[in-house]
């Protein structure tokens, strides 16, 4: 009798491809909406009633029922300047938009490099008008975490703001791979090795020059925080944190940069200065980017798997959404240190 009815013209239901498949209305949501939370037999039934029926779900209706938008916003609290300067934040959209390919999820991008912008989307979001938020970038100053925490807003950042942070988060192992940076630097022989760090209000950084100076604690050389010099993870901030070091520490043999862009702005001013790398000062950064490949000489650099926590904070948010689980993940993945010509 359905079959029938949709030949006719009519829209099949939800219902009638619950009869069809001998399940129950409930059921037959979760297998349309992707819960993994039935059998493989309940799916191909469902599966095979939705073919034979030709049921389209409408999207629509399903969100409002379920106060459901369809949406997620991707927010990156930094300016659009170095949004775009960065490889970061372009794998990161990449690995996000992957994992929600097969999904019906439509994906947001939103830049808040202000505190105009910051206010919009507080607006936008106690509106309620995204299911989730994918935080990228956090700072240890930023109230948006303690928004989404008010608001009930299903959310995953992009690495955490402390140790203490309670929200889900993926990360990579900056504190490994920063110690391994400087390990390898030590069994090349330099024994000045310095340090250009990322912002320190973020937390992946404070974690990157900790693993740094644990190195150095290893190998039995000097603590020497002269040879420490505070950068932004911007060009302009490697190359002026490398000014700085020169200045104070001319024997320097070896530098570590929080990032392949500050090792970029390092190398231009080491070059400046007429050192060679890596005859005069190895080299090294993080992220592995194409910076690092395309570099002369390419850079030795730690790879974290950033398309990966793309992916994996993806799916975790769209675990939040569903309500499949109560638990808030904080996922560190593993790190690798690639070597090249620059060290």
């Amino acid at each position: 009798m359905a079959a029938a009815r949709v030949r006719s013209g009519g829209r099949p239901t939800l219902e009638e491809v619950a009869a069809r498949a001998g399940v129950g209305r409930g059921t037959a949501s979760r297998v349309i909406n992707g819960s993994p939370k039935v059998s493989a037999q309940t799916r191909e039934a469902v599966e095979a009633a939705v073919a034979e029926l030709g049921y389209v779900p409408n999207r629509a209706a399903r969100a409002l029922a379920g106060n459901r938008t369809d949406a997620i916003a991707l927010v990156v609290p930094e300016p659009e300047t170095r949004f775009f300067a960065e490889p970061y934040f372009s794998d990161i959209v990449r690995g996000v938009g992957a994992a929600l390919a097969d999904t019906d999820m439509q994906l947001l991008l939103t830049l808040v490099g202000s505190d105009r912008e910051r206010r919009r989307l507080a607006q936008y979001l106690t509106a309620h008008r995204v299911d989730g938020v994918l935080l990228v970038s956090v700072h240890a100053d930023d109230p948006l975490p303690d928004l989404l925490e008010q608001l009930g807003m299903p959310a995953v950042t992009s690495g955490r703001r402390s140790a203490s942070d309670p929200f889900a988060s993926v990360d990579s192992d900056n504190f490994g791979g920063a110690r391994a940076a400087v390990d390898h630097l030590f069994s090349r022989g330099r024994r000045t090795i310095a340090a250009i760090t990322g912002r320190l209000d973020v937390y992946g950084a404070q974690r990157r020059l900790d693993g740094y100076r644990e190195a150095i604690a290893g190998t039995g050389l000097e603590p020497d925080e002269q040879l420490i010099a505070p950068g932004d993870f911007t060009e302009e901030g490697g190359a002026r944190a490398m000014r700085e070091l020169l200045a104070r520490r001319p024997d320097i043999d070896a530098v570590f940069a929080a990032s392949d862009v500050t090792a970029a702005g390092a190398r231009q001013v080491l070059r400046e200065a007429g050192r060679r790398i890596p005859d005069d000062v190895a080299l090294i950064g993080f992220d592995d980017s194409a910076v690092a490949r395309h570099m002369d000489p390419p850079l030795t650099s730690v790879r974290q798997p950033i398309e990966e926590m793309g992916r994996t904070m993806a799916r975790v948010l769209l675990q939040e959404i569903a309500r499949e689980t109560q638990e808030r993940p904080q996922i560190v993945l593993p790190t690798e240190l690639v070597v090249r010509d620059s060290s």
